[in-house]
């Protein structure tokens, strides 16, 4: 593999987790502490996310509990969820915050599945653009005499390989959310 390939690798593998922790948020029915644990909160004359605040746990499928470290940040906690617009409904309860997770109808599946396949093309678009970049620099890299046109062509190829194996990639993610997400 060539060295500009190496390079780029990175950019290519952080387009995936980036898409992953983005489809980690997405409600499936089930709970899950990636539903909350990103949702930011006013907290200490700050924004904070809710993950630095409180443990995150789920006890059963349908229940996440939210217990702050710092109980006078109960409100701020309720508030944000709240404010956040994920659909979710906070209940404070003695000294931890419980959410039960409304049953998601059809529609709301189909909603989650439409914005799904959005974050799945914002990906894929990253992919083009660090693809483009790169193509870029193979030819600044042949102008330079630094690589022959062969050379270019052969990088070409394998720069686009590489593309095709993260977008494929990409799909397999977006089938495994998007069953998740349609599963009764």
């Amino acid at each position: 593999m060539h060295a500009i390939l190496i390079e780029k690798k990175p950019a290519f593998e952080s387009s995936l987790e980036h898409l992953q922790k983005e489809l980690g948020q997405l409600r499936t029915g089930r709970a899950t502490p990636a539903l909350v644990e990103n949702i930011p909160v006013s907290a200490y004359d700050s924004m904070m996310e809710i993950k630095g605040l409180a443990s995150i746990s789920t006890p059963d499928a349908k229940t996440i509990v939210i217990d702050p470290w710092d109980k006078s940040l109960m409100k701020n906690i309720e508030k944000g969820i709240r404010d956040a617009g994920v659909g979710l409904s906070p209940v404070v309860d003695s000294d931890v915050i419980r959410i039960m997770m409304p049953q998601m109808t059809e529609e709301n599946r189909k909603t989650m599945v439409k914005k799904m396949r959005e974050y799945l093309e914002d990906t894929r678009v990253s992919l083009r653009q660090v693809r483009e970049e790169t193509r870029g620099e193979v030819v600044q890299m042949e102008k330079e005499k630094a690589v022959s046109e062969d050379e270019k062509f052969k990088l070409f190829d394998e720069i686009d390989k590489m593309t095709k194996e993260y977008t494929d990639r990409v799909q397999d993610v977006g089938d495994k959310k998007e069953n998740e997400i349609m599963t009764v």
